[in-house]
């Protein structure tokens, strides 16, 4: 298969290739890597819950009392009583009549859009949804249409003329993990009551920091009520693993017999479970430790559009940092490796052409210094590359 180098060398050329760094300690502000240590601004464990010791103590002792696994898939022995537990706890959190959890956040999204739609059907996707919502959109034969980012006008057209399928779905991420902007969900909710639709919305990287109780962006605009569809994942503010989807029982039921995603693998370890449990309660128990996070996100949001970078209208603790250039965009990532801070650079197809950037993302447990200390270099960045 000699195409394989051939094309590997053309990645390396572009500045496309994609390398891994194994990191030899726990995700804290601070990693272990190959021996060094380097403060890491990439992680999407947002609040720092993967690991709060509450968390690891709970992980810890359910993993004692039920094991590390749990031997089977949720509809043959799988079902444990902390995954239930795990359920009920979600729906309570999201003020929902049910809920059903799965493996990842990506199975989340591939089992339910699925099992939904089909050929007799269309899925409307933002142009900047994550991967697995298209994925899911591709696996499930209906038809795809894309509108692009947070085009309202672009939405109406399309369910306009699309009338004649079955079903329409909207599908948009709440917040977009690459840009760190919030979907305009109260016009897509209503564009979708107008047009008899459907609504559906990855909540993947606001659950537990958007919304004044962290329910994420339905939450934020007040319109939970109008959206079918909320997913979540419990793996990144959360600290733990998995993704879930809450609503209607009848929806969850629906899931339960239907979501390939959910029938055909294995369930969640029950230490898993526990830690989820415990980090909302965390969540749920302290509005301060959010608080607090966000006021850290918005001084580094402030001092970084002072040194002029174009942050790409993030609204969340997402912040772009945009670079245009792939080469240059890996350049300055490597430069602030050496310099032993840990923010790797996003390229096409990632995100579009010519918007090559750096995604900075916050932990609840940087410090003030931590982030002067990152302000320090961006502003020998912008001195040195632009």
């Amino acid at each position: 298969m000699e195409f394989l180098s051939e094309e590997l060398a053309e990645l390396e050329k572009n500045g496309l290739y994609r390398r891994l760094r194994m990191i030899t300690s726990s995700q804290e502000a601070q990693v272990s890597i190959a021996g060094k240590k380097y403060l890491s601004f990439c992680s999407n464990n947002y609040l720092g819950l993967a690991n709060h010791p509450q968390v690891v103590e709970a992980a810890v002792r359910a993993t004692q009392e039920y094991g590390c696994g749990a031997g089977a898939s949720r509809l043959i022995s799988g079902t444990m009583q902390l995954h239930t537990e795990l359920e009920d706890r979600l729906a309570q959190f999201e003020e929902k009549s049910s809920a059903i959890v799965f493996t990842t956040g990506y199975c989340a999204n591939v089992g339910s859009i699925t099992s939904l739609m089909n050929e007799e059907d269309t899925i409307i996707l933002d142009k900047l949804n994550h991967a697995s919502i298209v994925d899911a959109a591709r696996l499930c034969r209906a038809k795809l249409q894309v509108y692009p980012h947070k085009d309202m006008n672009r939405l109406e057209e399309i369910l306009k003329r699309s009338k004649q399928f079955r079903r329409r779905l909207i599908v948009t991420d709440g917040v977009f993990s690459m840009d760190g902007d919030m979907a305009p969900l109260p016009e897509i909710v209503d564009l979708a009551r107008k047009y008899e639709a459907y609504t559906m919305v990855d909540e993947a990287h606001s659950t537990g920091v958007i919304g004044e109780k962290g329910r994420g962006v339905a939450e934020f605009y007040n319109v939970e009520d109008k959206v079918d569809i909320i997913m979540g994942t419990l793996s990144k503010a959360l600290g733990s693993l998995g993704g879930f989807v809450v609503g209607d029982t009848s929806l969850v039921e629906f899931l339960k017999n239907k979501a390939r995603s959910f029938i055909y693998t294995t369930a969640l370890p029950p230490g898993v479970c526990m830690a989820a449990i415990a980090a909302l309660d965390i969540v749920q128990g302290d509005v301060s430790y959010r608080k607090q996070y966000l006021d850290k996100v918005a001084y580094l949001k402030q001092n970084l559009e002072k040194l002029d970078f174009d942050l790409m209208g993030s609204e969340t603790q997402i912040i772009p940092v945009l670079i245009k250039d792939a080469v240059k965009t890996m350049e300055i990532s490597k430069f602030l490796y050496e310099k032993g801070v840990l923010i790797p650079g996003i390229r096409i197809p990632t995100v579009p052409k010519d918007t090559n950037r750096l995604r900075i993302s916050l932990m609840a447990s940087h410090t003030k210094d931590d982030i002067d200390h990152l302000l320090n270099l961006m502003t020998e960045i912008r001195k040195k590359f632009f």
